[in-house]
């Protein structure tokens, strides 16, 4: 048989109110609100009991139940408003105020550094009249893969560079994109050319945490599709970026690389910032630090998505915001980006 009775809710009520009244802080008065109203609260215990009541009596004590608690919430939101009206009184009272006192110090906002390089380099391909273009970062494997020319054997496509999503209500394979290279996909899939865009974004790899390496990161990718677009049409877009992110003194080159979705395959050097293409520890004593990749669009790819490789040709390229950043503000520790030390943004 259950101990509940109307006799005991009223002593447990009268306790309550009490120390409600006697409560001088807003700690205590969420002490005693925990005590008696939350999960395991002394009040709140009682209305697990209420089954073990008959009919009558479990509607008679239920509503009494439902009184108590809403008598003690009053109760608390009374003493609650009585401590919030002390303190306005204090804050207002003007007399006991040193006006001596130095005011506090107000700090203001700072453009992150990472923000700060992502619009510049928007900004930068804007002037040239690409036009933006955003997709999911839940991506499809095909679209991050398949569609890209990337094979099935390819170690891209292992877990220990891919972060797979384990939904077994999807038939087909959903990722983290692991580049923005699928949102070219997406437009080649849905626009005709003439197509020039680019594709900023977050993306995601399984990467251990170091000076020079995160799980997630920024990139801008870019695409041109049209007839009669060239190497030298490539080349030309990311000396002009180099040019207005670096500064017109930095010199750049090109190496031969390679990228299943691009032939030929090419990555960009500039001149070391630190040296001057001198050669230091920073560029290995090359004179040249890499900033990015690019190249001509790989025909299939074109094929892939129902462009024409015989009549169309494009270029595309893919640069790490973070890697620009550090490489445009000299930094040598990635993480430093994402820990908000204020020390370091206001920096910028």
């Amino acid at each position: 048989m259950s101990n509940i009775n109307e006799k005991h809710i009223s002593e447990l009520r009268q306790q309550c109110l009490k120390e409600i009244e006697e409560a001088t802080s807003l700690a205590e008065l969420n002490t005693i609100k925990t005590k008696y109203l939350g999960r395991k609260g002394l009040i709140r215990q009682l209305f697990e009991e209420l089954p073990n009541l008959s009919l009558k009596e479990r509607r008679e004590i239920g509503e009494l139940l439902n009184r108590t608690v809403e008598e003690v919430e009053n109760k608390l939101n009374q003493k609650l408003e009585e401590f919030k009206n002390v303190l306005i009184h204090k804050e207002h009272n003007f007399s006991k105020l040193e006006l001596t006192l130095s005011g506090n110090k107000f700090y203001v906002g700072k453009i992150h550094p990472l923000n700060k390089v992502y619009y510049e380099i928007i900004q930068i391909f804007l002037n040239l009249g690409f036009s933006i273009e955003e997709g999911p970062e839940v991506e499809k494997e095909e679209y991050n893969f398949t569609l890209l020319n990337i094979p099935y054997d390819h170690p891209a496509r292992d877990m220990q560079d891919t972060l797979y999503l384990d939904l077994k209500d999807f038939s087909e394979k959903l990722l983290l994109r692991t580049h923005t290279s699928p949102v070219q996909i997406r437009v080649m899939l849905s626009k005709k050319p003439p197509i020039k865009s680019i594709m900023p974004g977050r993306v995601y790899r399984h990467e251990n945490l170091d000076p020079s390496h995160l799980f997630n990161f920024h990139q801008v990718e870019g695409l041109m599709v049209d007839r009669g677009v060239r190497l030298s049409d490539l080349k030309g877009v990311l000396t002009y970026f180099v040019k207005n992110m670096f500064g017109s003194d930095i010199e750049s080159r090109f190496r031969q690389s390679y990228f299943p979705f691009t032939e030929p395959s090419l990555e960009m050097d500039i001149q070391c910032l630190v040296c001057k293409g001198k050669g230091c520890s920073v560029c290995k004593n090359s004179g040249f630090v890499e900033v990015l990749g690019c190249g001509m669009v790989h025909p299939q790819v074109l094929e892939n998505v129902g462009i024409d490789s015989e009549a169309y040709t494009g270029f595309a390229f893919g640069l790490g915001v973070e890697r620009i950043a550090m490489l445009k503000y000299r930094i040598d520790d990635i993480r430093l980006f994402y820990e908000n030390d204020y020390r370091f943004i206001t920096q910028f």
